[in-house]
C-alpha cells in the first residue's frame, strides 16, 4: 500500500479481536459487520497513530492485517492519548466508543 501506516483485507478477517487487544496505540477497532463469522470486522480506525510495532499484523490468525515497512512509512511516536484511546477500545468490547472518531 501506498502511504498508509496499516491496512487490512475485511475478507481474510473473521473478526476475532487479537489485533485490536494488542494495539498498544489505539489505531484499531472492530465494527459491526453481520456479514461476518463473528458478527464484526477490523477498522483501521486512527491511522496517523500507528507506530509500526507489527504486533496486530505478526498475530493475526487469518492474515488480514498488514504494516508499512520501517523504510517506507515514518511511524508515529506512542502518545499518551494514543494509549489512553486503546483502552477506551478495549474496555468498549473492541468497538469504537462513538464520539472518538477523527
Amino acid at each position: 500500500m501506498e502511504k498508509v501506516p496499516v491496512w487490512v483485507d475485511e475478507e481474510r478477517c473473521k473478526g476475532c479481536d487479537i489485533c485490536v487487544s494488542l494495539c498498544p496505540a489505539g489505531v484499531l477497532s472492530m465494527r459491526l459487520d453481520s456479514h461476518k463469522v463473528l458478527g464484526k470486522v477490523i477498522e483501521v480506525s486512527f491511522p496517523q497513530s500507528c507506530i509500526g510495532c507489527k504486533e496486530c499484523e505478526l498475530h493475526c490468525p487469518d492474515f488480514a492485517i498488514f504494516v508499512a515497512e520501517k523504510g517506507d512509512y515514518s511511524f508515529a511516536k506512542i502518545s499518551f492519548e494514543a494509549q489512553e484511546r486503546g483502552k477506551r477500545i478495549k474496555e468498549n468490547g473492541f468497538i469504537l466508543p462513538q464520539g472518538e472518531r477523527v
